[in-house]
């Protein structure tokens, strides 16, 4: 069976989409490919610590893969996507064109890495990733395989509204 590609973006590639990324790994690898990615110009220098910390107060491993900007999934060969999943409303409206037309969704999580204190922000990285498991548990256990395309890419849309 080959496995589902699912992209997670935000501006910086540092925690929310850090934090996306391994936790479908730890909860859905056995289904899925997973990758992150982030706006080019933005891309953050390392993973934030909230991220860090958050990951490893959940014994969720960190993803391996460098950060990177959205340019390395639309180059040829740049790996299949079938789900791009945008954590940050704003960086949605700068997104390229994708290649093979895979399915989108928009899941807005605060942008945590902005966040000046660092306590604050710890605190709401772990609510990020206690959030984005919530949803997904769901998305590992919808029927990805012969299933109606347009009701599975609602159901993906659908866990933006899960809390």
């Amino acid at each position: 069976m080959q496995k589902i590609g699912v992209l997670f973006v935000s501006r910086r590639n540092s925690l929310r989409s850090i934090l996306a990324e391994a936790c479908l790994n730890h909860v859905g690898s056995h289904r899925f490919r997973v990758f992150s990615c982030g706006q080019p110009g933005q891309i953050a220098g390392a993973i934030h610590p909230a991220a860090l910390g958050a990951l490893h107060s959940a014994s969720i491993p960190l993803p391996v893969a460098p950060l990177r900007g959205w340019d390395a999934f639309t180059r040829s060969g740049a790996p299949r996507v079938d789900f791009v999943i945008t954590l940050d409303e704003t960086v949605a409206l700068a997104e390229p064109r994708w290649p093979g037309q895979p399915d989108s969704a928009v899941w807005p999580f605060e942008d945590v890495a902005a966040l000046d204190d660092p306590q604050a922000a710890a605190h709401a990285a772990i609510q990020v990733l206690y959030a984005l498991r919530r949803r997904l548990e769901l998305l590992v256990n919808l029927p990805m395989q012969g299933t109606d395309r347009s009701a599975l890419r609602s159901d993906v849309r659908g866990l933006r509204d899960m809390h």
